[in-house]
């Protein structure tokens, strides 16, 4: 195992050295635990992550600010969407709105059918014109 870069107990760290161990970090390819046994040679209980709060790396969203990505060093960011238990019941309303709508609409049309064929067969039946004729002079 190699020897710990700096062999000290968390809150001895200056702002500096935590810069240096969250820059590390930021780079990638190691895990806060790995990166954490390095500097100190102990187990990260959640410290490191303290420290990018603290700094201002992380935002209350828990992505990485861009302006505090020192030096290019840009880790891959998580899209987290929130959503408002509001905006779901509202969405279900509306979903559940045009549900009834196109319901309605089926039904009109069908009706409209019925109409028209209840028109056709009493033409046929009385031999009488029932519709309207267009093109014509009154």
């Amino acid at each position: 195992m190699s020897k710990p870069a700096f062999k000290r107990s968390t809150g001895s760290f200056s702002d500096n050295e935590k810069h240096v161990i969250i820059q590390d970090f930021l780079k990638g390819g190691k895990s806060k635990d790995e990166i954490w046994r390095k500097y100190t040679g102990s187990a990260d209980h959640g410290r490191l992550l303290s420290w990018m709060r603290d700094l201002g790396y992380l935002t209350t969203s828990h992505q990485i600010m861009p302006k505090l990505a020192l030096n290019g060093y840009d880790m891959a960011k998580k899209k987290y969407e929130f959503t408002n238990p509001e905006d779901k019941y509202e969405n279900l309303q509306l979903k559940n709105r045009i549900a009834d709508l196109e319901k309605k609409l089926k039904d009109a049309e069908l009706k409209a059918i019925a109409f028209s064929t209840m028109v056709d067969i009493a033409e046929k039946e009385f031999k009488i014109s029932i519709r309207k004729k267009f093109n014509t002079k009154q």
